[in-house]
């Protein structure tokens, strides 16, 4: 099944400050969470972030707090943000069944959220190139399982060329110059 923008959301989750600094490879991860958000926005697909108990691990970075208005912002206490119900209504409210994830760390939060989300009877499409965990292996693990268990494994570029759905169109003329080069 593709990806299509009329009907996927794109949840960030748990880009916060005083987490990202363990993370491998975090400056590539924000930048790439940072520039399918801009994306998404462009084409109209909803953006949801999750702050997992933000008062013990700081807001969401500012790369990506910038970004998003403040009613876009979830505070969690489960892993899961499925698992947390406040957060799992404003997810079905949005009324999309393709659900596109970013975001740390992908052994935890990210992986408890794809596979309840999964179980829920979403469409969970995992974005590769952003999400990290502190330990390479960790990611490497959480990718291997989220794929065994129905999870879509894709990049950040398959997701925006799947929601473009065509060339030629202004939509990808002006997403292509400011992002594609």
């Amino acid at each position: 099944m593709l990806m299509r923008a009329e009907t996927s959301c794109l949840l960030a989750v748990d880009f916060q400050e005083r987490l990202m600094p363990a993370i491998h490879q975090a400056d590539p991860v924000v930048a790439h969470g940072a520039w399918l958000i801009q994306i998404a926005q462009r084409l109209g697909v909803p953006v949801l972030a999750s702050e997992q108990y933000p008062q013990g691990l700081g807001r969401t970075v500012t790369a990506i707090r910038e970004l998003l208005p403040t009613d876009a912002f979830m505070t969690k206490t489960h892993f899961s943000c499925a698992a947390e119900r406040d957060c799992m209504r404003r997810i079905d409210a949005i009324g999309r069944e393709q659900i596109v994830v970013i975001g740390v760390e992908a052994h935890v939060c990210v992986l408890q959220t794809a596979l309840d989300l999964r179980a829920a009877g979403k469409e969970v499409y995992l974005v590769a190139d952003a999400v990290s965990s502190r330990a390479p292996h960790d990611v490497e693990l959480a990718l291997a399982r989220m794929r065994a268990d129905g999870v879509r494994i894709v990049s950040r570029e398959m997701v925006v060329f799947e929601w473009l759905h065509q060339s030629g169109d202004d939509r990808f003329r002006a997403i292509s110059r400011e992002f594609l080069r």
